[in-house]
């Protein structure tokens, strides 16, 4: 075969691979090589008929409000999701049980109300992971992120979230950003372990003067420096109800302690000196 042949004869094959690619191609999004962009097409489910072999998957301001776990699990071959501005709650444990190559993960602006542990364990190679505005996020379980190693990029800002556990992100050992801004932060004592954390990591903090207290009202609009002290101070020097009952019982176990001890000397004092005085008036009979 000649070289203008054998081009020719490559050149049809890949337009009739394009081809049976746009063929598959769900209805209302656009499809290019190994990516469907299904942006903005007031969608209201998980679009059907997706290339097995799609790399990227943008859905992005529809109005979704749920990913089938079973559709999903027949792209394994998926590294990059986009579902920001849909209407995503809080039925996604074990979602992405299926797609483990995925890096790129954006749920902003959607309805989420928790992360657990099964929210995104199966997520081995998870690097970018954006929950920020859902405001209905209130609670992310102290081990999330556990299986995430690789998480490099976390937002979490504008979202109902009053506390964070600090070994949730101290245990992702290649985090380098973390947004936390325009939370309502809860700043009390347990709080404390956290705000030190920030002030001596080396993570990236992105809007970080928004990165404030909301309660209480004392510390309210606060930055975490700020709040730091503020806290360290009276964490250390507040004492708790319990405190002072551990207090009383401590001061009443030195006195009862205190008052044993004495009454057993004096029982010891009392015996000795009977005992010597008997010693006495045996050694004067003795001598008469």
């Amino acid at each position: 075969m000649s070289p203008s042949a054998r081009m020719w004869s490559l050149s049809l094959v890949f337009l009739l691979g394009m081809a049976s690619e746009g063929i598959n191609c769900p209805s209302r999004c656009s499809c290019q090589y190994l990516e469907v962009n299904c942006t903005g097409q007031q969608l209201q489910e998980f679009p059907l008929d997706i290339p097995l072999d799609t790399r990227q998957l943008i859905l992005a301001a529809n109005n979704i409000s749920y990913l089938p776990a079973v559709e999903l699990n027949f792209l394994a071959d998926l590294v990059y999701l986009d579902c920001r501005k849909n209407l995503l709650g809080d039925d996604l444990d074990f979602t992405f049980i299926g797609v483990v190559k995925l890096v790129y993960l954006d749920l902003s602006f959607n309805n989420l109300t928790q992360v657990t542990f099964s929210t995104f364990s199966h997520l081995l190679s998870l690097v970018v992971l954006k929950i920020s505005d859902n405001p209905n996020l209130v609670a992310i379980e102290k081990e999330a992120f556990a299986n995430n190693t690789w998480l490099r990029h976390l937002d979490v800002s504008r979202t109902g979230l009053t506390f964070l556990d600090t070994s949730t992100v101290r245990g992702l050992p290649n985090l380098r950003f973390l947004g936390l801004s325009d939370n309502p932060w809860h700043c009390n004592c347990s709080f404390l372990n956290f705000i030190t954390w920030m002030m001596e990591s080396s993570v990236h903090f992105p809007d970080a003067d928004n990165i404030t207290c909301y309660t209480p009202a004392g510390l309210r609009a606060l930055r975490m420096p700020a709040a730091e002290a503020q806290l360290h101070f009276s964490c250390l020097t507040q004492l708790y109800k319990q405190d002072y009952v551990f207090l009383c019982l401590v001061g009443f176990c030195i006195f009862l302690a205190g008052t044993v001890a004495a009454w057993l000397a004096g029982v010891c004092a009392v015996l000795y000196e009977a005992h010597a005085s008997k010693g006495e008036e045996e050694e004067e009979e003795e001598d008469t």
